[in-house]
């Protein structure tokens, strides 16, 4: 499977995030603090950039529910702070907002990163606060993950260095511990989100397929609702349920695979070594989920886009949907419209005409191989 199109995707991303220059320390916050895959994938993007390419000392990892501001003095001082990429610049996730313009607006005095976003405001009047805010800070990167959002960036944070980049993910292309062996069936997943960012066009009820499997990411099985979720007799007894019960008597397999490959990762990137490691293993536990998950199934069909992500890492065919604004469609058309095992379907009847491109694309392929 020629992969020469995501290998050019990392290529651009590292060229981009040049523009962050030397970085001996940061801090690093809005580490996702909830059970969506896609975020970690874009964690642990983030980390591995940091310490196997720059070479940068993470002294302080937070998420939004346990930042210390006097930790965080403590742990790098004035060094640069770093923000999480990902879908969460706007007015869509507004908690995740708030935090933004706390810390932009609380520490004026270093630079502030915000790696690759999507950006989307659905209000004009939160649109020009951020505007203001951003504006007035005088020391801010913000990397941009699509075209939409660079023209977005341009016009409105004039103050700021505007940079476009892929997701932060792409710096796991070609990871050789990215791979998990497994034979995929007949099956096809359809992984459908059904939160706020849902197409209605595109539901489950909408895509007529044989042998189709209708979930979300594994992950989302099982949710705590008792307490708070940071509270740590909540999270001991949501890591029992994961790691014991749900990935372990469950699926044995997976499990005693997933111990050795959590150890390789610590072992390789010396991830004991960062504040808070439990932190990236649980990152990464999540990861191997996700592929342990996907590579169960001959195609996917995926209205996230991690989803999309996760399958150009493993090289699995994948139609790709978009989602209710033009977050999908945007990084499709900006990154990855040249990959060749995937196409981007905007009408539900071309659904089956996708797939059976894919799989004479993929029995053509088998052939060249076995001759």
């Amino acid at each position: 499977m020629n992969r020469s199109a995501i290998q050019n995707i990392k290529e651009d991303l590292h060229s981009a995030l040049t523009h962050i220059g030397n970085l001996e320390q940061c801090a690093l916050l809005n580490y996702p603090n909830h059970l969506n895959i896609g975020d970690h994938l874009i964690w642990l993007g983030s980390i591995l950039y940091l310490i196997d390419v720059l070479k940068t000392q993470i002294n302080y990892v937070a998420s939004p529910n346990n930042f210390s501001a006097e930790v965080m003095e403590k742990q790098v001082g004035k060094a640069p702070i770093l923000i999480q990429g990902g879908g969460s610049l706007g007015d869509m996730w507004s908690d995740r907002q708030k935090f933004h313009e706390h810390i932009v607006s609380k520490y004026q005095d270093r630079k502030i990163i915000f790696l690759p976003q999507t950006i989307y405001f659905k209000s004009e009047d939160r649109l020009k606060q951020t505007k203001e805010l951003l504006n007035s800070h005088g020391n801010l990167i913000l990397f941009v993950r699509d075209n939409y959002s660079h023209e977005l960036a341009l016009k409105n944070f004039s103050k700021c260095q505007i940079i476009k980049a892929p997701d932060m993910a792409f710096q796991m292309v070609d990871m050789p511990e990215l791979i998990y062996q497994n034979s995929p069936g007949d099956k096809i997943l359809f992984l459908n989100r059904e939160d706020k960012e849902l197409n209605r066009q595109f539901t489950s009820d909408s895509i007529d397929i044989p042998n189709l499997v209708i979930d979300d990411w594994v992950s989302f099985h099982k949710k705590w609702k008792l307490g708070k979720p940071d509270s740590p007799r909540i999270q001991y007894a949501a890591k029992l349920y994961r790691g014991i019960w749900q990935r372990g008597l469950l699926t044995p397999g997976e499990w005693i695979h997933r111990q050795k490959w959590l150890s390789h990762q610590y072992k390789i990137h010396n991830l004991d070594k960062l504040h808070n490691p439990s932190m990236h293993r649980l990152s990464f536990s999540l990861m191997h989920s996700g592929i342990y998950q996907f590579t169960k199934y001959r195609f996917i069909v995926t209205n996230r886009l991690h989803g999309h992500i996760l399958c150009l890492l493993l090289g699995i065919p994948h139609i790709f949907l978009p989602n209710s604004y033009y977050k999908n469609q945007a990084f499709y058309e900006t990154w990855t419209h040249q990959v060749p095992f995937c196409r981007f379907v905007k009408d539900t009847s071309h659904i089956q005409q996708a797939i059976q491109e894919l799989a004479s694309m993929n029995t053509s392929q088998q052939m060249k191989i076995s001759g």
